[in-house]
């Protein structure tokens, strides 16, 4: 047995363990129920708390354990909405580049090599507008984060790239998540946080990338013709 193929049903392992044991603690409901006693600890830890938050949001990323929005919530209910919105912004950034990095690992070669005439021209594209995909599909959050992290791992994409454009692409959203979680005690629902003109919003968002390259690329073909 490979050693990709132990190491990739360890991590199966892992995420469906943590998934089980710990789903109950990710609930909407749980969070308001704890917001008053972790707010009395976080006022006499706050170091601690912070850190101890900023490395189990990254495990919960990197695993793509279900509860992350929930996290979110709570971060911003305890810590405040731009305290928050450090921690919550790299830690899932880092925490999203660690599954990219799982992704790519365990299952690239394996797909590329198996269906490497079908993807040669997916990867030509990703390779020279993979930044644009990228920023795109993090700014409209109806695509599943942890889906385009397994996804993009396939492609050529640079880590250093992928770090990068996530870390910029998944701000907004993140900041409509904290600021909702700033009255968390309002909260009924997820799916109340993002409501049709949020989506909306985001869904423009997502355009621009597009429109900005159309608009280069005629600005630029337009310049080599007046020469």
């Amino acid at each position: 047995m490979s050693h990709k193929l132990i190491l990739g049903l360890i991590l199966i392992t892992l995420i469906v363990v943590m998934g089980t044991e710990f789903s109950q603690y990710l609930t909407l409901e749980y969070a308001k129920t704890q917001q008053a006693a972790l707010s009395q600890y976080i006022d006499q830890n706050l170091v601690f708390s912070a850190i101890a938050y900023f490395i189990a949001y990254i495990v919960i990323t990197a695993l793509s354990i279900p509860g992350a929005a929930v996290v979110t919530l709570l971060g911003a209910a305890l810590f405040g909405f731009w305290f928050s919105l450090i921690l919550v912004s790299f830690a899932s950034t880092i925490g999203a580049t660690l599954a990219f990095l799982s992704s790519r690992y365990l299952l690239r070669n394996w797909i590329q090599h198996r269906f490497s005439d079908n993807l040669s021209a997916i990867n030509k594209g990703v390779a020279q507008d993979g930044a644009f995909y990228l920023f795109t599909l993090r700014l409209i959050p109806v695509f599943p984060f942890f889906l385009i992290n397994l996804l993009m791992g396939l492609t050529p994409i640079s880590t250093t790239r992928y770090y990068l454009v996530s870390q910029l692409g998944m701000l907004p959203g993140t900041a409509v998540y904290l600021n909702a979680g700033t009255q968390l005690a309002d909260i009924d629902t997820l799916s109340g946080i993002l409501s049709p003109s949020v989506l909306l919003s985001f869904a423009l968002l997502g355009i621009f990338p597009f429109l900005a390259k159309q608009v280069l690329t005629k600005l630029k073909k337009r310049t080599i013709t007046d020469e």
